[in-house]
């Protein structure tokens, strides 16, 4: 395959007449573009380049015995083997030079021969077979009912049906064995067969690709594959082809880079009659070979990910100019050669300064899932996937927990949500824009599944393909994939406390969905809407305790927990989101919950607290209120204790979150409350993570106490 560079020198001129008259307007337009990139790239161009696959063999190249020809004189009255110094059989080198002389065009069955009369063996093939492959260079390719058809109607075809002739003589086909097994010596190799011939008695002995015939029966044998695949007679018929508008002769069974028009896939063409198959799929058969070719290119923009394969292929909108052809090579080629493990998102990123300049890019992004042998459920599937979606979301992530005031205070008093250096959802990460392309960003937050039994409906997978597509994610698949991963965590023994990070990731990343920018969440429920709007928080703008308290006289944690509520939509007070003081009730109970259950650890101690007496699980709507008066009654009970022994504070302990949550759970009485489970388990989770985190800075205290003793 021709380097950027390369492709660029070699086209500079030409490449203009090969590209697509039109934008790229479907799947398969795309593949086409691929298709004809590859082509030139490998083969060259010319009627039959299409055909060709010279990357096959690639790795042969330069390898000893990698190239067994068969020489046949057919410049005498009658066909023979060659008698010259060099022999019957040539077992040499295949080198460079002779990519193109050979003309190999693979055909991918297990048992059958490649289309062309050059056929690749299996790797590392003994002398036996070798010797056979050999002689199936006339047995076989020269006598097979497509070939002979070709020959007959060709000026050359004496050349085909004279190795036709010759395989009817014993005497030769041993000849060619025992030279075979001569030339080897007893070593196997990995090697391509093939033959020269020559039919000038003062000529030299010609190469495949120096015989038009060889070609064209090449040719004539792979379009044979395009109609009868599936056992189709013929599936072939005058239509307009989807790819290139013209009216021609289109065919049915073509084969497909990802498996998507495939008679196999009844859920897409259900009752297909596959001899009518090329009505409901017209492509002709340039087109369908060029797609075919886009294989290597297609494969390289995809990577698996929850037990399927995701497919997200670059191009541009709109017709395609020379220049950003060039461009789209170059990326196309670094993600065929280049191991990096980075994503066309990731890859386009990275170039986003040297490539396309003005030129819009966009992705093809779909899922394929094999569910059958030879089946497969395709979903998610868009054309306009962008970079803005995954770069967007990973910057606003880390910009969220870097520097914004729900996970930075920059006082003496913590934020609303704990941060940890280990967790790149709460610390941001350069990795970021890995881990949304790669999906692995829903899988730290959503319930965890096996990627074995993964299926279509796998959320996880949903949520990848809209992010990549920039579609809207419901905000209830959000919140029941939170809160199963919560429970599921909070009651794993190998999980130790309640998965405060966890809650803080999801949070963290509902926030950054909820971006004005992206807009990525959605709900068709009225009651959830205000999840959806991006919240406001300061960009570290939270003063010091002392000048808060000079501000409005109270408490750095009361001050906090109001401007944290005024600033989640989810949670503010809000005459046109009535649900919203039933979604902040959940969550300043669960606050105090996880307030006095940080107490009951540190303080008293205790093994078992709040916390783990009123897990995620057993928060409904008919329990809100028992609960309530349950954890008031214990801060109560431990004001007192308190006080009793000397310590004094204004109020019970908690005060500001005790205060609001009386102010906020009578209204209306939780009896009345109709927010739904999830909503009411998840805010009542995040109050939990609030209560547990709200304390002064441990570094400043003792900062603070360093300077008292001084």
């Amino acid at each position: 395959m021709l380097s950027p560079e390369q492709f660029r020198e070699r086209y500079a001129d030409t490449l203009a007449d090969e590209l697509p008259d039109g934008p790229v307007t479907s799947l398969r337009s795309l593949q086409y573009l691929y298709g004809k990139l590859y082509t030139l790239a490998t083969a060259g161009g010319g009627d039959y380049a299409a055909y060709l696959t010279p990357d096959e063999a690639g790795d042969l190249v330069d390898s000893e015995d990698s190239l067994i020809v068969v020489r046949v004189d057919l410049s005498g009255n009658e066909p023979q083997l060659a008698t010259d110094d060099r022999g019957p059989v040539w077992v040499t080198k295949y080198t460079d030079d002779r990519v193109e002389k050979v003309a190999h065009c693979k055909y991918p069955a297990a048992r059958g021969i490649d289309h062309s009369v050059t056929h690749q063996a299996g790797r590392n093939s003994g002398p036996e077979k070798l010797a056979r492959y050999a002689k199936e260079r006339l047995t076989k390719w020269a006598k097979d009912e497509v070939v002979q058809e070709a020959a007959t109607e060709h000026e050359d075809g004496y050349i085909v049906e004279a190795l036709a002739e010759l395989s009817e003589d014993e005497a030769t086909l041993d000849a060619i064995e025992e030279a075979v097994k001569r030339e080897l010596a007893g070593e196997s190799t990995t090697a391509l067969l093939t033959v020269q011939v020559k039919v000038d008695p003062d000529g030299d002995y010609l190469w495949p690709a120096e015989r038009d015939v060889f070609l064209a029966a090449m040719r004539r044998r792979k379009l044979s594959k395009l109609v009868t695949k599936n056992k189709a007679d013929d599936s072939s018929g005058q239509a307009t082809d989807i790819v290139t508008g013209a009216s021609t002769r289109t065919v049915g069974t073509s084969e497909d880079p990802q498996n998507y028009y495939l008679g196999k896939q009844l859920e897409k063409f259900p009752g297909l009659d596959i001899e009518e198959a090329w009505r409901t799929h017209p492509i002709s058969e340039d087109a369908a070979v060029t797609v075919m070719n886009a294989g290597t290119f297609v494969e390289a923009c995809t990577y698996r990910t929850f037990g399927t394969k995701v497919y997200c292929l670059p191009y541009v909108w709109g017709t395609i100019s020379t220049s950003d052809a060039f461009d789209l090579y170059k990326l196309l080629y670094d993600a065929t050669t280049e191991d990096d493990g980075m994503t066309p998102i990731e890859r386009q990123y990275e170039n986003r300064n040297t490539l396309f300049g003005d030129a819009q890019l966009r992705f093809y992004v779909s899922a394929v899932m094999p569910h059958q042998m030879s089946r497969y459920d395709v979903f998610g599937e868009t054309l306009n996937g962008r970079l803005l979606y995954p770069k967007e979301l990973a910057t606003k992530h880390n910009q969220l927990v870097q520097q914004s005031a729900a996970f930075h205070s920059g006082a003496e008093w913590t934020p609303p949500m704990p941060t940890h250096p280990n967790w790149d959802l709460l610390a941001g990460s350069d990795e970021q824009l890995h881990a949304v392309s790669t999906g692995w960003y829903f899988a730290q937050t959503f319930a965890q599944r096996d990627d074995d039994d993964a299926d279509a409906d796998d959320p996880r997978i949903e949520a990848l393909v809209s992010v990549l597509s920039g579609d809207a994610i419901s905000v209830e698949t959000l919140l029941e994939e939170y809160v199963a991963r919560i429970i599921t965590e909070q009651t794993d023994d190998d999980v130790e406390g309640f998965p405060s990070f966890r809650v803080a990731s999801q949070f963290a990343q509902l926030c950054a969905l909820a971006t004005d920018k992206l807009d990525l969440l959605t709900s068709d429920d009225a009651a959830k809407e205000p999840i959806t709007r991006e919240p406001t928080y300061d960009t570290q703008t939270m003063e010091p305790p002392t000048d808060i308290l000079a501000a409005d006289g109270g408490h750095p944690a009361a001050a906090k927990l109001e401007s944290f509520i005024e600033d989640t939509p989810a949670l503010a007070p809000d005459e046109d989101a009535p649900h919203n003081d039933q979604r902040r009730g959940a969550f300043l109970l669960g606050a105090l919950v996880g307030e006095i259950g940080s107490y009951q650890e540190y303080d008293q101690d205790r093994s078992t607290t709040l916390v783990d007496q009123f897990p995620v699980k057993s928060i409904t709507k008919s329990r809100i209120k028992k609960v309530t008066q349950e954890t008031i009654g214990k801060t109560l009970t431990y004001t007192r204790q308190e006080k009793k022994a000397g310590q004094s504070y204004p109020g019970t302990k908690a005060e500001h979150v005790v205060e609001r949550l009386r102010e906020t759970i009578l209204k209306p009485d939780p009896d009345e409350w109709d927010l739904d489970t999830d909503d009411l388990r998840f805010y009542y989770a995040l109050g939990v993570t609030y209560g547990m985190n709200d304390h002064p800075e441990w570094d400043s205290t003792a900062i603070d106490d360093t300077e008292e003793d001084i």
